[in-house]
């Protein structure tokens, strides 16, 4: 009896996203080259790989970073993605702080300037944090079980800063992203976030309990907000330099997940993004089925993540 318990839970998210894949269809009635879509994110990454697939396919597209010289590269991919010709209002870059609300203001006036609306908002922007807590205070050996060392004051502000740095690029950048574009267009309105954000994993303590306070943010306003449409897309390692750019790397490597040239492509995760906006997918987990059980197994069988987890990451006690 309890060999098949164990065999029904791990079949049930398989199943699950067997039955999601035959449900899928295009639910959205613009068309694409009347869609208008705003990417904040936009000049590196996913972002990036979203804004040109939204390109070529052709719809308008607005990208939106802090830095102008890669945005104005993106445009210029954009553009040359498009196979015919587009005109001066199709494609905009707007340098801006997605976490600035007078940024975001801004960037809505301009795009209902130009556009007159928006039909869809991806928030892809964020920041990578890849240490254990204790370490961001300073105690890198106080996993062991004969240590004895304590936090003092300073460590713990080291660590307190850290985290709201963290916070306000995984936060509020897309809590003031969902003030800023709700209308009364209602538009569909994507959050790119992380398998870190439902399943935790060591080393990744404050990635992911920023990423998930977002994520529960979003899934809230969603019912608040049932006119508008929302998606959330949560890729587990995603190949590229996200993390070499994490605000605790200090001097040292991510030896563990060093990613530049390993997990999903950025393209196949940006248009795994553009078919969930378009089917009105609510909750997106790639891969899909290593996603869903390990998800599965973190509530069901916790013992079993959190043993793979540690293993994969090489995080152990001293």
């Amino acid at each position: 009896m309890r060999t098949s318990l164990v065999y029904a839970l791990l079949a049930s998210p398989v199943l699950f996203a067997a039955w999601r894949t035959l449900l899928r269809r295009k639910v959205r009635g613009i068309p694409r080259n009347q869609e208008r879509v705003l990417v904040l994110g936009a000049s590196s990454g996913i972002g990036r790989s979203i804004a040109l697939q939204y390109a070529a396919s052709g719809a308008k597209v607005c990208i939106v970073g802090r830095r102008q010289s890669e945005l104005e590269k993106v445009k210029s991919e954009c553009v040359q993605s498009r196979k015919t010709v587009a005109d001066n209002t199709t494609f905009a870059s707007i340098a801006a702080d997605f976490t600035n609300p007078e940024d975001m203001v801004r960037v809505r006036t301009e795009i209902e300037t130009t556009w007159g609306g928006i039909d869809t908002v991806i928030v892809c922007a964020g920041v990578s944090a890849i240490q254990p807590l204790l370490a961001n205070a300073g105690l890198e050996n106080a996993s062991s079980a004969k240590s004895t060392a304590q936090a003092s004051a300073e460590d713990m502000q080291k660590a307190v800063d850290l985290v709201n740095a963290a916070a306000k690029g995984n936060f509020t950048g897309p809590l003031v992203a969902a003030l800023a574009f709700f209308s009364s267009s209602s538009p569909s309105m994507l959050l790119v976030s992380s398998l870190a954000a439902v399943v935790p994993a060591p080393t990744r303590s404050v990635y992911a309990a920023t990423k998930g306070a977002a994520l529960l943010l979003y899934q809230s306003i969603a019912m608040e907000h049932p006119a508008i449409t929302f998606s959330f897309v949560m890729p587990s390692t995603v190949e590229g330099t996200f993390r070499s750019n994490a605000i605790d790397r200090g001097d040292g490597p991510d030896v563990h997940r060093e990613t530049r040239n390993k997990g999903l492509k950025q393209d196949a995760v940006a248009e795994r993004c553009i078919q969930a906006v378009d089917a009105g997918e609510k909750h997106v987990f790639m891969p899909a089925i290593f996603c869903r059980t390990g998800h599965w197994l973190y509530w069901w069988m916790p013992w079993v993540t959190e043993a793979y987890a540690r293993k994969l990451y090489g995080f152990k006690d001293a």
